[in-house]
């Protein structure tokens, strides 16, 4: 399988991770693809016509995208899904935690290219702080609740959105006064599939 990839981008890093879990690394070919907002990409829109990664690309040619997609395809492989819960009250809550942390990590992509426009909008970076503070604040009180259900793909979703942080806003401590998260990430960012995935930026 052939994966549009790049080391800095949070939406692949779910995907790797995901791989990781899986021990499906070794079949996987990551292929070095930068995806622009302001440049549509030639050869990865033939692939897929978004011009986004990830896209993964099959051994008979099937394109898989968004990042969603391709970690449900991913984790069913084998016949025995492990990250994504069957029909039920589990998986309905993996798939919310999944949509927080991507809606968070969205968030947070399109506010650090606010950022660097010349002049940032002030009433959208506004906007952004205070659905920031609520999600984190939200995830706090989740915490507990996090550790205490199995490892899946909500996990790895909000885990990939606070390393996201991290990684692109390093000078803000999102951590203050969010203790129990903030442990939660720790133990999250422990696991080996986490470490090997660690973000780059290599440009």
């Amino acid at each position: 399988m052939k994966l549009h990839w790049s080391p800095r981008s949070p939406f692949v890093r779910k995907v790797m991770i995901v791989a990781h879990e899986r021990g499906l690394v070794d079949r996987i070919s990551c292929v070095r693809t930068v995806a622009a907002t302001a440049k549509p990409h030639a050869e990865l829109m033939k692939d897929n016509p978004l011009s986004k990664i990830p896209t993964l690309v099959l051994d008979d040619g099937t394109a898989l995208y968004d990042s969603r997609v391709i970690c449900e395809y991913l984790d069913s492989l084998d016949g025995t899904p492990k990250l994504f819960p069957r029909p039920g009250k589990a998986r309905m809550t993996a798939l919310r935690r999944q949509a927080l942390g991507d809606g968070f990590l969205d968030m947070m992509v399109l506010l650090r290219d606010e950022r660097l426009r010349a002049t940032p909008s002030e009433t959208h970076m506004s906007s952004t702080a205070r659905r920031k503070a609520a999600i984190l604040d939200s995830l706090e009180q989740e915490a507990e609740a996090l550790t205490r259900t199995p490892f899946g793909i909500g996990h790895i979703a909000i885990g990939c959105a606070l390393s996201y942080l991290d990684f692109r806003f390093g000078d803000e401590d999102w951590r203050k006064g969010h203790l129990r998260i903030a442990n939660w990430h720790a133990a999250f960012s422990a696991r080996p599939s986490v470490h090997a995935t660690l973000p780059v930026d290599d440009s």
